[in-house]
């Protein structure tokens, strides 16, 4: 590292694995160095999935103590993780694993919202899209189950790691828009709403800003994971696709992106929440950005399609390898059937291709005859998915899109891309492939002083640091609907 460039850290934690990605910031640059890799398993237990958050929160401090040799001054670290699952708190002390959004009980939750306000009312209080596992449903249920009898405190995952850190109780605004108790575009909590469900507002901790310093790592965690010296925990855009959206090289109001990962997070970025019914029914969301933007977007089920079906093959005793079923699936005749990847069977853990198969026998059509032939059919849907998404931008916003960002693990998928460039007819820029990671450090470097400017001055410094490879629209590619 030269010398006029300084060093922050980003605790990066997804649906399946979590990463400690050193960053060197200075002079519009950045560099990355992963120094830790680490599994995301859930736990499936008589009561119900549970993520294991305290194996989590080690490897992720592990990781951070090997930073910390490898960068004895570093400046700071902050953590960014996956959306509206919570850990419930009594005193200095977790009340259980927290629940997997992917688990099952939010059923009854969805109904007690629902009953005392309908979902066109909620919609137009939250602005976010429909999804049985958001906040406002698991905090619903948790309630029905007597579980938040015995709390007196609640911290969405992010902040449970800065807490854990550092001491420091807070709700990081971009995340808390997620839970579906802040007003659309809002930044408190929504007290109103809280007191007609007959939710406490006393678990939940005071909502700040991305770039709020939550303090030192405390000595008693520097010392159990070697952490040589003292150095602040900050805020960043803690959702992850908030710190994604900041890491795509957007150059103006003409584009949109997809965040690609587990989920796809198909979106445009807007100074303004949109609230219509339209917009509802479309299936759209308007979540926190950094600075204050809005995150008009659509989640998409996305890469856990091919994650899930690669680990059902798995467990029957075949041994996939993704890069190999990739190639084939290349070779595979474009007139695929496809089917629609947010159908809400796919998605709890399980047998993703027996259930494809159902979907499109439901249809008439044949199920894929051979993995490759449904790894095509998975991403030539997802591409239709995201294709109808970005027309309902265009609907929604009264914007043209011309160019569509895709960051993420899904950049580095070249069919992915191409497919999605033809089913869009819009010219795709893939890359870069952390971007999560990437805007966390961004703002971190902002908060410290290392850069400075808006979010488009952050993304000017991501199009200069990153390779992006361009994928040419052409005419849309064949796929029954």
């Amino acid at each position: 590292m030269t010398g006029y460039m300084k060093a922050v850290a980003a605790i990066d934690l997804g649906a399946t694995s979590g990463r400690v990605i050193l960053g060197s910031v200075g002079d519009g640059e950045l560099r990355l160095r992963t120094v830790a890799r680490f599994p995301n398993t859930p736990v499936r237990l008589p009561d119900g999935l549970h993520w294991d958050v305290l194996a989590l929160y080690s490897a992720a401090m592990n990781g951070l103590g090997t930073a910390s040799r490898e960068e004895p001054e570093l400046v700071g670290a902050a953590v960014d993780a996956w959306a509206v699952d919570y850990a419930l708190l009594l005193g200095n002390r977790m009340i259980g694993n927290p629940y997997h959004y992917r688990d099952g009980r939010t059923a009854i939750g969805v109904r007690a919202v629902h009953t005392e306000i309908g979902p066109e009312e909620l919609f137009r209080r939250n602005g976010l899209q429909h999804l049985p596992f958001n906040t406002v449903f698991q905090l619903a249920a948790s309630a029905a189950s007597g579980a938040l009898e015995f709390a007196d405190g609640l911290l969405l995952i992010p902040d449970l790691i800065g807490w854990w850190a550092t001491g420091a109780q807070v709700a990081e605004r971009t995340n808390a828009s997620t839970t579906g108790l802040v007003p659309a575009g809002g930044d408190t909590w929504d007290t109103e709403l809280l007191s007609r469900l007959g939710l406490r507002f006393d678990l939940l901790p005071p909502i700040v800003e991305p770039g709020t310093v939550l303090g030192p790592v405390s000595p008693m965690m520097r010392e159990e994971f070697g952490i040589r010296h003292e150095f602040p925990f900050t805020t960043v855009g803690s959702h992850d696709t908030a710190s994604a959206v900041v890491g795509v090289p957007s150059t103006g109001d003409d584009a949109a992106y997809i965040s690609c990962g587990t989920w796809s997070l198909v979106g445009t970025e807007l100074s303004s929440p949109v609230l219509t019914e339209e917009a509802r029914r479309a299936g759209f969301t308007n979540e926190g950005g950094v600075d204050g933007r809005i995150r008009f977007l659509k989640n998409v089920m996305g890469l856990w399609l091919l994650s899930e079906s690669i680990r059902s093959w798995a467990k029957a005793g075949e041994q996939p390898d993704l890069e190999h079923l990739l190639r084939q699936a290349a070779d595979v005749p474009a007139d695929v059937p496809v089917f629609d990847t947010n159908d809400p069977r796919l998605l709890p853990p399980g047998d993703m291709p027996g259930r494809i198969a159902t979907l499109l026998a439901e249809q008439g059509v044949r199920a894929p005859a051979t993995p490759a032939e449904l790894v095509r059919s998975v991403l030539q849907s997802l591409a239709n998915a995201y294709a109808e998404a970005v027309r309902d931008i265009e609907r929604l916003t009264g914007r043209a899109i011309r160019t569509l960002h895709l960051v993420g693990g899904g950049a580095q998928n070249e069919l992915l891309c191409r497919l999605t460039a033809e089913a869009c007819g819009i010219p795709v820029v893939a890359g870069p492939v952390e971007a999560t990671a990437i805007g966390n450090l961004l703002v971190q470097a902002r908060t410290h002083g290392i850069v400075r400017g808006d979010l488009e001055a952050l993304r000017r410094v991501v199009a200069s640091s990153f390779p992006l490879r361009s994928y040419p629209a052409h005419a849309r590619s064949g796929g029954k609907d």
